[in-house]
């Protein structure tokens, strides 16, 4: 497991906070993402109607579908899903580090749709770098030799001495 990083989760914090326009609760950061009502508000301000129901109280199997919830629809939206948490690393504090990554990858892949304008997180996505070559370009390779073809510039094992022989200094 990876180590905890404050700052990220701070930055994720505060993120949350310009995507849904308020301040959230004080607290520890996975007292106020756990019950996923946060998240699921979340989601739904990034791609609006994402999360149809909400639970809001209740007993923590409901307070958990919240959370699963959560991970189909940013699932949906294009979130990996080997980024995704699992729901038992948030609601029982099992693996806080992939919750982190989880809304990096979320605030990552919010560049990819041009729908959303609101504030990012993490680095800027790679834009697509298409190249195309020519027929004579790409056959034009093909008359050097490269070392994986064997061709070794003279080099042989004269003078090696023999298999099971140490080498001498």
């Amino acid at each position: 497991m990876a180590p905890r990083n404050k700052e990220q989760e701070a930055e994720v914090l505060t993120w949350i906070e310009a995507v849904l326009g308020e301040k959230l609760p004080k607290g520890e950061y996975e007292d106020i993402l756990r019950d996923g009502v946060v998240l699921c508000n979340v989601i739904n301000k990034i791609a609006p109607g994402s999360v149809k129901k909400i639970q809001t109280k209740g007993t923590n199997f409901q307070l958990m579908e919240n959370v699963q919830r959560f991970q189909a629809a940013i699932k949906a939206y294009g979130v990996p899903q080997e980024e995704i948490f699992q729901t038992a690393d948030l609601f029982e504090r099992r693996n806080i580090p992939q919750v982190t990554l989880c809304l990096y990858a979320l605030g990552r892949i919010t560049q990819k749709h041009q729908e959303y304008t609101g504030p990012r997180l993490g680095p800027k996505m790679a834009d697509k770098n298409e190249r195309t070559f020519t027929e004579e370009q790409l056959r034009a390779h093909e008359g050097e030799l490269n070392l994986q073809m064997g061709y070794n510039k003279g080099a042989s094992q004269s003078g090696h001495g023999g298999f099971g022989n140490t080498r001498h200094m």
